[in-house]
């Protein structure tokens, strides 16, 4: 006769009984979060700072650096309350960045590794995201190699390249300015876009010149009048002159 099938059951039941009442009691340990490794308070401060070095950072073009700096300052005071080498260490390194943009040229490496490193920044968590310590050693480093100016080497591809989009850019600017009104929206976003490909090859006459006109169709409401038109005529075409320059 076959063994009732119930009882067999029940006998594993049995038996597996002191091995599932011990998972079911480890489990818990298992998914109970991580206690934070810095204070709250400090994080949320580190996060603001972040967050105010992000809107700074990309209102750059503006020519305003206070706004960098002050963020990054305040970067570097938390970074000393919390005591951690790590953190310290980036933020230190965020300040040299920083005083590097300053020079009358400034690395290309230098604002490619402060571009990268406050774009992740953002990032959710803050100090406390499970990558933080393994990305703040990464950016630190890079920050703190970009510090050794790179010898750049010119590319006349990139030239042409850059010069044929320039005086679609250029084109555009006039034609923005012609509309009635002047179409102050066109004329900042594409003074943006011309000073951020400068930037990117070094064409710093050109950033020099870019940022003048931005401030120009930013700061002045009236851009239909006669003074404020003829000055902004007056940019264009030194910038179209200094892209000619370059296709040489």
């Amino acid at each position: 006769m076959a063994d009732n099938p119930d009882d067999s059951l029940e006998e594993t039941r049995a038996a597996l009984a002191p091995t599932l009442d011990a998972t079911a009691a480890i489990l818990p340990l298992l998914v109970r979060p991580k206690p934070p490794r810095f204070d709250p308070g400090l994080n949320e401060r580190w996060q603001a700072a972040c967050k105010r070095l992000s809107s700074a950072w990309s209102e750059r073009h503006t020519g305003d650096m206070d706004a960098i700096r002050s963020a990054i300052f305040s970067l570097l005071a938390i970074a000393l309350e919390s005591k951690d080498t790590n953190v310290l260490r980036l933020s230190e390194a965020l300040a040299s960045a920083c005083d590097r943009l300053e020079d009358p040229t400034p690395p290309l490496r230098t604002i490619a590794a402060l571009s990268a490193c406050i774009e992740c920044l953002g990032d959710y968590g803050g100090l406390e995201h499970d990558a933080f310590m393994e990305r703040a050693s990464h950016f630190a480093g890079r920050l703190e190699a970009s510090a050794v100016a790179a010898v750049y080497t010119r590319s006349a591809i990139l030239d042409r390249l850059f010069v044929s989009e320039a005086r679609d850019k250029i084109e555009r600017l006039h034609d923005a300015l012609s509309a009635l009104p002047p179409d102050a929206y066109a004329l900042k976003t594409e003074t943006e876009d011309l000073i951020q490909q400068a930037e990117h090859l070094e064409l710093w006459g050109i950033v020099q010149m870019g940022h003048q006109l931005l401030r120009l169709v930013t700061e002045h409401n009236d851009l239909d009048n006669d003074q404020t038109r003829a000055a902004t005529l007056d940019l264009l075409h030194a910038l179209d002159t200094a892209i000619d320059a370059v296709d040489v």
